[in-house]
């Protein structure tokens, strides 16, 4: 399995496959993770926070407050209503820490999509305090990952590199703080900072500004012990080819239409992924259009994985993740067969799961286009094919793996 490329996108040079690094405990319910989260009805859009009170703290951890300087009122290009917007924040560690929990506290929920943490090595801390300082106003505008030179989250093994951020945490909707009970934990070194990513959306304004947001992030650290185990974060990803319903119709209903749509909006490389997906998982790279799409990704070394967040946007209604499906191994990991945008969360294994080189990891989304007409957020939009994109009137399938590696 290839690691990542860039965030909540592309994830592996050759496969989009499987990314490295969410601290731990990063973002889910505070409530029993055992079961996967279950709608009250359609998706409301931005209908809760996660400024819940976390859970108590365990023995050797205590809380760090990280919060936005100060407050960004998030402006989209001129046509849109999306922002990605990455903000630089200081730990101050002077001595190594473990990551065992990550909770993201929105300040404007109303236009709070998700968000995203990134652990910045000491290495890298200089090109992002550079990048900050050059760019004016508060923060600077980022997609998929922090923008960063140098200081990305991407896999340069290739190149003999070290990555040059790490995924620590995703908050969305619904979620709050979560907590596996094993000895395990995300490894900060003194020097490091956090880019906080946010995904401000503006479809309830129509693009026009929502009042400012000053969200903050609360890390829980401690210092470790000799058993306690790193955290990456593996993503598995598969296609998004919804087609407008059939009574819909409009020019963002051709697939190529609404890709160049994606992006004018994004860039070439966010608007691209969507064939790059459509070529890694499907037989003669073909596209499947319909309400369900899914993608095999192939281990390619050993880990134990804790828990899953699976994640798509506001057509999501069903996800499955599943590990050698149609063999006597088989098992399921995540199964969501209701999704609510407003409730998403990380949920935890029963049991730590080994898998390893010659096992399959299978991700499966079903989306709908009816929903569209239900959302007042959607509303607003042409109808559209939806594919693969930033945007909250685009599409995701991604399943976010809390894993530790370990020996063959």
């Amino acid at each position: 399995m290839t690691k990542p490329e860039s965030a909540l996108r592309k994830f592996g040079a050759a496969a989009m496959a499987l990314a490295t690094v969410l601290a731990v405990a990063a973002c889910g319910s505070a409530a029993d993770n055992g079961a996967a989260p279950t709608a009250a009805g359609p998706h409301s859009a931005h209908a809760g926070a996660s400024a819940a009170p976390p859970q108590p703290l365990r023995a050797g951890e205590r809380f760090l407050d990280l919060k936005m300087p100060e407050g960004y009122t998030p402006t989209p290009p001129e046509g849109a209503v999306d922002e990605y917007r990455c903000q630089v924040l200081d730990p101050g560690l002077t001595k190594e820490a473990f990551l065992t929990g990550t909770q993201v506290m929105p300040d404007n929920v109303a236009i709070a999509h998700h968000g995203v943490v990134f652990a910045v090595p000491p290495g890298a801390a200089a090109a992002v305090r550079e990048h900050d300082a050059k760019t004016p106003g508060l923060g600077w505008q980022c997609f998929g990952g922090t923008g960063v030179q140098g200081a990305d989250f991407v896999d340069d093994d290739d190149e003999g590199g070290d990555q040059g951020a790490v995924w620590a945490a995703t908050w969305a909707p619904g979620a709050t703080e979560t907590l596996l009970d094993q000895d395990v934990g995300f490894k900060l070194e003194p020097g490091s900072l956090i880019i906080f990513q946010m995904h401000y959306n503006l479809l309830a304004t129509d693009g026009k500004p929502a009042g400012s947001d000053r969200s903050a992030v609360r890390l829980r650290l401690t210092d470790g012990t000799p058993q306690t185990r790193e955290l990456e974060t593996w993503t598995v990803n598969a296609p998004t080819d919804l087609p407008c319903a059939a009574d819909e119709s409009g020019p963002l209903c051709d697939r190529a239409a609404s890709i160049a749509d994606v992006k004018k909006r994004f860039g070439s490389e966010a608007g691209g992924f969507a064939d790059e997906l459509v070529e890694a998982c499907n037989e003669g790279g073909v596209p499947k259009p319909g309400d369900t799409q899914s993608c095999d990704h192939e281990v390619e070394e050993p880990v134990t994985v804790f828990a899953n967040f699976g994640h798509m946007h506001m057509l999501g209604k069903s996800m499955k993740v599943e590990l050698n499906p149609g063999t006597p191994q088989a098992k399921v990991l995540l199964d969501v067969p209701q999704f609510d945008f407003d409730n998403q969360r990380m949920v935890k294994l029963p049991t730590p799961l080994e898998v390893g080189p010659g096992d399959t990891l299978r991700v499966t989304c079903t989306h709908d286009a009816g929903l569209r007409k239900q959302l007042p957020q959607l509303r607003k939009l042409p109808p559209r094919y939806v594919v693969w994109g930033d945007g909250t009137g685009d599409e995701m399938c991604v399943d976010f793996m809390t894993v530790s590696p370990r020996k063959s």
